[in-house]
């Protein structure tokens, strides 16, 4: 069976060394996605990236303490995107750390096992 239908893609960016208290902010965000009954949340880390500094932040040997830009992104129906950003904005808030979110339309094609 396949199901298909219109959804929103949520990406945020931010820096592995983010921290809420002594969690990392990407794991706040992933438990709460969860918590929230989201369908998927998967964070990708970046070899290298900038931010709005231009700060550039790469993996080369002599520099992997340094904040590796990780992106988190989630797919789901819009009505569920949109009762999180408000999540979102509180695990930054409380962070007092930087990021940048985006939202943009996608089509989900989902492959579901036949019995």
């Amino acid at each position: 069976m396949e199901i298909k239908g219109e959804a929103k893609l949520l990406r945020i960016f931010l820096g592995d060394s983010d921290k809420l208290g002594h969690i990392p902010v990407y794991e706040k965000i992933v438990g709460e996605a969860r918590k929230a009954n989201l369908a998927g949340a998967t964070v990708f880390k970046g070899v290298m990236g900038f931010g709005h500094d231009s700060r550039v932040h790469t993996a080369k040997i002599l520099r992997l303490s340094e904040d590796m830009p990780l992106v988190i992104e989630i797919v789901d129906a819009i009505e569920k995107i949109q009762q999180f950003l408000p999540i979102l904005h509180t695990i930054f808030e409380e962070a007092n750390c930087g990021g940048l979110i985006t939202i943009e339309k996608v089509e989900i094609i989902k492959y579901v096992k036949s019995s």
